[in-house]
């Protein structure tokens, strides 16, 4: 049913494309003009103009041949993390990884590939089929920020399936937490570190014993924070005037993620307050959590689907975010799915060849199933 060479050459192909977040317009490019040549309605939004990139979202869309079917959504990012430039890939016993000082770029090009060949093996076949709609992203490493400011307009699905996740077809991510990043300027006062220390008000320290008496780390189960970034200072003899801390706070209960981010904030207010020095936060909520009850339509659905494929049902929680958080945010209630991607993120970044052929066996079983629903009112 699916055209391994076909997926495998493609994905070789997409790999070496350069990609890195906001730099899209080749792979975009490309994509548009593959979608096209399927058939597809295609157009792109100004996303980017909004960001400082320099292309938007893909909206593609499939005309079904079954009209009361839900629309169902496939969804991919098109950018990728660093080091992400000059990707060689390479097979090796199956496996396949970057043949370089590079990530491999498996997220998540192994969620886009497997969604133009499940398209391709519905035309070939004659699958019967609701319509389709399908968005490659752009900017999603790092906040979100293609998903977060994509025309909502053009958005038409009913559900959908963000392909953006570690573990096999199979593997689905039922919940993921919103994120909250700090930008913290504490303002000390400087001095002669040598002639006059005590006249000065060292940020640094400020910042230090802020972040001493800190929750960080794992909070709980649903909940993490993070000291990301420290910039300051001038020179060892001059008490530090001023420091730039760049943070986050995570959770999957909204309140949760609130009461964190307000703990760090009078945490750095309150030690710059008793220090004389000044404490600046700028908060920024960079996308809101999600869940999905197991007894949706959305997890019920790629649930069978993946049985139907003979792949083991696996269902959990992520302490990270993607595309769905914005698209669940929006009304159009989407489950994560597995790729079959491992250590993302990393030179070590890999994927198993089979895995490229599984996922895009489960899409095709998703269509499938979701053909033989009924839309029901939003």
């Amino acid at each position: 049913m699916v055209n391994r060479e076909r997926v495998l050459a493609e994905f070789w192909e997409l790999i070496r494309i350069d990609s890195p977040t906001k730099n899209e317009r080749q792979i975009a490019d490309i994509l548009k003009e593959r979608l096209k040549s399927m058939g597809l309605s295609v157009t792109e939004d100004n996303a980017g103009q909004k960001i400082g990139g320099n292309c938007g979202n893909v909206y593609a869309y499939f005309k079904g041949n079954l009209s009361k079917a839900p629309v169902v959504l496939f969804s991919a990012h098109m950018d990728t993390v660093g080091p992400c430039l000059g990707i060689q890939p390479v097979l090796t016993n199956g496996i396949i990884t970057s043949a370089g000082p590079t990530i491999l770029g498996a997220d998540d090009k192994s969620g886009i590939v497997p969604i133009l060949e499940t398209i391709r093996v519905i035309q070939e076949q004659n699958i019967p089929h609701g319509d389709i709609q399908v968005i490659f992203s752009i900017a999603e490493e790092g906040g979100l920020n293609g998903s977060k400011n994509l025309d909502k307009t053009l958005l038409k699905a009913d559900l959908g399936f963000v392909m953006d996740c570690v573990g096999g077809p199979g593997e689905i991510v039922l919940a993921a937490p919103g994120q909250d990043r700090l930008d913290v300027t504490i303002k000390g006062k400087s001095a002669h570190a040598g002639f006059a220390p005590e006249e000065g008000i060292s940020a640094i320290v400020v910042a230090a014993k802020a972040i001493a008496n800190m929750p960080t780390g794992r909070i709980d189960e649903e909940t993490t924070a993070n000291i990301g970034t420290i910039q300051g200072g001038r020179a060892t003899n001059i008490v530090a005037d001023e420091v730039r801390i760049a943070c986050e706070a995570r959770s999957r209960n909204l309140k949760k993620l609130e009461r964190q981010t307000a703990l760090m904030c009078e945490g750095f207010k309150r030690c710059a307050q008793e220090m004389g020095a000044v404490a600046e936060i700028e908060v920024n909520r960079l996308y809101e959590p999600f869940s999905l009850n197991i007894e949706s339509q959305v997890v019920d659905i790629v649930s069978q689907a993946a049985r139907s494929a003979g792949f083991n049902v696996v269902t959990g929680v992520t302490g990270g975010g993607s595309d769905a958080n914005n698209f669940n945010l929006y009304g159009v209630p989407c489950a994560v799915l597995g790729t079959g991607m491992q250590k993302p993120h990393t030179t070590d970044e890999c994927i198993e060849e089979e895995d490229l052929y599984r996922t895009t066996e489960l899409l095709i079983e998703i269509v499938k199933l979701v053909a033989a629903k009924e839309k029901t009112s939003k």
